[in-house]
């Protein structure tokens, strides 16, 4: 009889029993992934669920491979399950449905899921993937998303949206936002240091300064408070303390590219620069910054200022590379062929072309005149510039402007532009109706359709055999009230708009008894015709009439031209 053999031990052969539970089936699971057996895994996961009911991670086990499966659908009703049911705090399910949805082409409803998790998630451990996602999102849905803030990032997200309301000069709401986030993160040192930026802008120095000695107070080298402080010193004419600080900043070699191109652009505005051509150099050095045509316009801006000419035209090339639709560097080349004319005149370091900049400054000077306007040679030449290379809204804008200036250059400017040749006529109408408000009286020449003809800028021209003076009052007494609250395009429509009623009317005319009544009805149809907000009551209340009367002479005008039937076929009716 043959022996049984015995184990090294010496011991019989033991049968081990296998331990059924929720770990044995998420091990079988996780094997049968490896070797891509989602069959097997989701039985497999399916199995540890029935003996761990509880345990969410399971469930999205489970909605993970019915993911990969590519059942959407399926996955989504487990992950709501685990929200719903067995673990509302299991906020990366809502990253989970987001990515379904998005798969499925549901973009809004995996919109609402990713800002649930964003807004939820204190752990942050899928925020690569979800700011990935809000891209794709933010091009499908061809928005933003309103996003109101990241948890895991602690007020970053209204952080950046006071830095944009910053950028769009809304200082008051930025306050308010910024005011909240350092209430809730008191060492946010950038929300305290844009906060004191946003009191600085609104005029309120006092807490500006003490919201920047609340940065310094808690870190005394924080270069962005003290290239804050030294522009406030420089604004508020403290020369002292300005030439102490910008010395020492003179000095300091930042390591973090934030921190150079911070200090590079104060010492831009300081008027030192060389050395920001030394900081914006360093900047384009770096290959991650190197394809910012911003970046190099402020590095050519530095080598302008500094006189090192070449060296702006290499940096202005490289701005046409990257950013070939910009018309700035090939405006800012075509100066430097004409140097003697702006030699010795600083440029500024925004990305805008001169003209631009003086629009903008336009915004916040509805009575004066910007300052610099009439002194600057390249921002003279850049409004020529743009008469002959801009779109028709630019031109209208540099028609304006030479409107504003008012000065014998100014003037034959708007002479030669009557007679460009391939000119729009509606432009050249614009600019005799600026040629008026500036009281030129002479005949003067005006290419229309290849023949010239004369024109006098004090006449309305109309097909009428006389221009009444009764309907000039009326005229003017509406482009004296709206001339400081309407563009210039508007105030020529309603010329426009009235030398075509009075066309139309022919003998019926009636007479003009109450001039300021007819001026009512035309400001109001000019704000309806380009979408301003304007009622019967305040048209009446600019002129000194009555509302009822106003209606009238509205209806009356539009029954006339048509106008409500024209708006009608793209807006609903905008009268009353």
């Amino acid at each position: 009889m043959k022996e049984h053999k015995q184990h090294n031990d010496g011991g019989p052969r033991k049968v081990v029993p296998i331990r059924m539970d929720a770990g044995f089936f998420f091990e079988r699971a996780v094997s049968s992934l490896d070797r891509f057996h989602y069959d097997k895994a989701l039985k497999y996961f399916g199995k540890a669920v029935e003996y761990e009911p509880e345990n969410p991670v399971n469930h999205c086990n489970m909605a993970g491979i019915l993911s990969e499966m590519g059942d959407y659908q399926g996955s989504n009703d487990i992950l709501h399950l685990v929200l719903k049911e067995i673990d509302p705090l299991m906020t990366e399910c809502y990253f989970y449905l987001a990515n379904n949805y998005a798969n499925m082409e549901q973009f809004e409803q995996a919109e609402e899921a990713l800002i649930t998790y964003l807004e939820e998630d204190a752990s942050g451990q899928f925020m690569t993937e979800a700011e990935e996602m809000m891209e794709l999102l933010h091009f499908e849905l061809k928005r933003p998303a309103e996003l109101r803030s990241i948890k895991s990032r602690q007020g970053m997200v209204e952080h950046e949206r006071a830095r944009t309301l910053l950028e769009e000069g809304k200082f008051t709401h930025a306050v308010q936002l910024l005011e909240e986030i350092v209430e809730k993160h008191e060492d946010f040192l950038a929300a305290r240091n844009n906060l004191a930026l946003a009191y600085y802008y609104l005029g309120r120095f006092a807490k500006a300064q003490t919201a920047l000695d609340d940065v310094l107070d808690r870190e005394p080298g924080n270069l962005h408070g003290l290239c804050n402080l030294v522009i406030f010193y420089q604004h508020l004419g403290r020369e002292k303390e300005l030439k102490e600080l910008t010395a020492q900043l003179r000095t300091v070699v930042p390591f973090h590219q934030e921190h150079v191109f911070k200090l590079a652009t104060t010492m831009g505005i300081l008027g030192e620069h060389e050395a920001a051509y030394s900081h914006f150099k360093r900047l384009i050095k770096d290959m991650e910054l190197n394809h910012d045509p911003c970046l190099f316009h402020y590095t050519a801006v530095a080598a302008y200022n500094t006189g090192r000419y070449k060296e702006a035209r290499i940096q202005w090339n490289q701005v046409a590379r990257l950013d070939p639709e910009s018309k700035l560097s090939s405006f800012y080349l075509s100066r430097l062929d004409s140097l003697p004319e702006t030699k010795g005149y600083l440029i500024s370091y925004n990305y805008h072309l001169p003209f631009e900049e003086q629009f903008k400054r336009w915004e916040t000077h509805s009575e004066d005149l910007p300052e610099g306007l009439t002194d600057d040679p390249l921002i003279r030449s850049s409004f020529l510039w743009a008469l002959r290379n801009g779109d028709s809204r630019t031109k209208i804008q540099v028609l304006q402007a030479f409107g504003w200036i008012g000065d014998e250059e100014a003037l034959e400017s708007l002479r030669a532009f009557l007679l460009e040749p391939d000119e729009d006529i509606y432009l050249k109408e614009i600019a005799l109706f600026v040629l008026r408000n500036l009281d030129v009286e002479e005949d003067l020449p005006l290419m229309n359709q290849g023949k010239i003809e004369q024109v006098n800028p004090m006449k309305v021209r109309s097909s009428l055999p006389e221009w009444d003076s009764q309907w000039q009052r009326v005229l003017d007494l509406a482009l004296r009230s709206m001339s400081k609250r309407y563009e210039l395009t508007e105030q020529h429509d309603l010329e426009i708009l009235w030398i075509q009623f009075i066309t139309k009317m022919d003998l019926n005319m009636p007479p003009i008894s109450k001039a300021e009544v007819w001026s009512a009805a035309l400001e109001y149809l000019t704000a309806k015709m380009h979408g301003r907000s304007i009622s019967y009551e305040q048209a009446a209340s600019r002129y000194g009439v009555s509302s009822p009367t106003v209606s009238k002479y509205v209806k009356l005008i539009d029954q006339t031209c048509g106008i409500d039937h024209k708006m009608k076929a793209i807006l609903p009716s905008p009268f009353e």
